[in-house]
């Protein structure tokens, strides 16, 4: 007898379902619910589309659903929303939004896949037409269409994740000013914050006024302006407002029906994607994943997990008994000119889990410096003693990141070790890369530190008293050192390293690290203590960059929202 399955919901998780039942069941019935107009979209390059950078909207289509009819044969259902399961029956009440009428479907297999819904808190004003979310295509056409009518001159982005940033970016493209207002005191919270310091000083070099550490806490409209109240009490003059301050799992469903619900508020579900009912899969930004390096249940919506659950479901349903391994979070975003990417655990996590870790900080450039056009990578890798199993990659930077987060990710994915990293063969050519690949040159400097070829230090681990030593050249010096600091280039610290004490510890640091360590190598052989302290003056630079936002410029940037319009 024929299998009917029941999917709610498209976009990543349940079409990918969907076309993989038909690729390994032709007999099986299929129907797909979706209570919106479109079935597969690209919601990912929906700021993109607002940006203009995306010029035609069908090309956000990925599927429609009579192409989906035609080529696998699903019984595809827009505008019909999914209000009840009545899991004893093993029925489905759904409403068909049209024709405003409800009627019962049966499943013998139920796939979930609503998404998630972003945060919208329960704020005064937060009902204003000038304020929008962005979830689908819909929610694209209405800011696109407010922006060409309404020519505003400035927009309030709440949030600083990934879709706040992509908006800020794309609202800078329609000619607006724009202004950030993060919560917490870093934008990017799936990164470290000394890495997103370098993200701040370029929105700031963007033009993007920050209000970092703030927080709006409502909204009113006057002479078709709308001003956001901050926490702090500032009051932000706008056209517009985007809230981009996080989605959550949407799990009516699933709450009505009484299945069981995640610590995290994500929908549970075994390594097979079943939830507490064996005949009801969940897939998508519902769920509540297991983080594949922290082992503890986690939200992480990502593309790339929905459409491998999806693909993971149809398997299970057709009786192939494939597991999901969980989720490590790799991701990657735009940010005007920069790129930022990162896998795996943040040291901030991992603190908190109480790991024991490591971490090295790298800032090489993307492909060799005599071929024109390099570009500078900042690299933060964290990896667990004494194995040294990579546990986490950080990369901000232009071109080269992409290709470096990737194989990061595999190596986290595989349970490789910075030793490993040494063996890897990459490609290369002067245009792409450097004969030690910057993933071989973070497995050198990684392994240095667990087999005692290298002593590294922190800036942030450093106390007042301690002796920092600057090994670059004279200019370097002239040009911005770290307050303190004794300056001894390293070309020279074999003529003059009887000027350091014998009975201190010694704190080197360059530019980006492989001086210092240079140098720490010939003192320990003189019997001194010395510490190279990773990552060199660039890294004391991103851990510092946030003065900027004090700075006058920053404050030109902000006035522009609170003297009015």
């Amino acid at each position: 007898m024929a299998k009917r399955i029941v999917i709610v919901g498209g976009v990543a998780g349940g079409a990918s379902a969907a076309a993989r039942l038909r690729r390994l069941d032709e007999s099986a019935e299929i129907i797909l619910f979706e209570r919106g107009k479109y079935i597969s979209f690209a919601n990912c390059g929906l700021p993109y589309y607002i940006g203009q950078v995306i010029k035609k909207r069908d090309d956000l289509l990925v599927q429609t659903p009579e192409r989906f009819k035609a080529r696998f044969n699903i019984d595809v259902r827009v505008g019909s929303e999914v209000i009840e399961i009545d899991r004893k029956r093993k029925e489905v009440k759904v409403k068909d939004l049209s024709a405003d009428a409800i009627y019962i479907e049966k499943y013998d297999k139920l796939i979930l896949s609503p998404g998630a819904e972003p945060a919208k808190p329960p704020i005064p004003g937060i009902n204003s037409p000038r304020i929008f979310t962005l979830r689908n295509i819909p929610d694209a056409d209405t800011i696109d269409d407010f922006i060409t009518k309404q020519q505003p001159k400035r927009a309030v982005v709440v949030g600083g994740g990934y879709i706040g940033l992509e908006m800020a970016e794309n609202f800078r493209k329609r000619g607006m000013l724009v202004a950030i207002v993060e919560m917490l005191d870093q934008v990017m919270p799936t990164l470290d914050k000394e890495m997103a310091n370098l993200l701040h000083e370029h929105l700031h070099n963007q033009n993007i006024a920050l209000w970092l550490s703030d927080a709006v806490t409502g909204f009113r409209e006057s002479d078709s302006k709308l001003f956001a109240t901050l926490k702090s009490g500032m009051e932000l003059a706008c056209d517009m407002a985007v809230l981009a301050i996080g989605v959550r799992p949407e799990t009516t469903l699933a709450k009505k029906a009484d299945m069981e619900i995640g610590s995290t508020g994500g929908i549970k579900v075994n390594e097979n994607l079943q939830t507490s009912d064996p005949d009801i899969y969940a897939i998508g930004d519902a769920i509540e994943v297991q983080h594949s390096v922290l082992k503890r249940p986690a939200l992480i919506p990502l593309a790339g997990p929905a459409n491998r659950q999806g693909r993971i479901v149809a398997d299970n349903i057709c009786g192939r008994n494939v597991k999901y391994k969980g989720t490590q979070g790799t991701a990657i975003l735009k940010v005007f000119e920069l790129t930022v990417a990162m896998t795996g655990a943040t040291e901030k996590e991992l603190k908190k889990a109480g790991v024991v870790y490591e971490k090295v900080y790298l800032h090489p450039a993307n492909h060799v410096g005599y071929y024109p056009g390099a570009q500078q990578m900042h690299i933060k890798v964290i990896f667990n003693r004494p194995e040294g199993r990579v546990l986490g990659v950080q990369i901000v930077g232009k071109d080269g990141v992409d290709k470096r987060i990737d194989i990061f990710a595999v190596a986290i994915g595989t349970g490789m070790t910075v030793f490993d990293l040494q063996e890897l063969e990459l490609a290369y050519a002067p245009p792409y890369g450097s004969g030690k690949d910057p993933v071989n040159m973070a497995g050198y400097a990684a392994a240095n530190i667990l087999d005692g070829t290298a002593t590294i230090e922190h800036f942030e681990e450093l106390e007042k008293s301690s002796l920092i030593v600057d090994v670059r050249t004279d200019s370097e010096f002239s040009g911005g050192n770290v307050p303190g600091a004794i300056h001894i280039p390293v070309d020279q610290m074999r003529d003059r390293w009887n000027e350091l004490p014998k009975d201190k510890t010694i704190n080197l640091y360059c530019s980006v690290g492989i001086r210092s360590y240079i140098a720490s190598r010939f003192l320990r052989q003189k019997g001194i203590d010395a510490k190279s302290i990773s990552g060199g003056y660039s890294t004391y630079v991103a851990r510092t960059s946030e003065k900027l936002l004090e700075g006058r410029t920053a404050q030109q940037l902000r006035d522009e929202f609170c003297t009015g319009l």
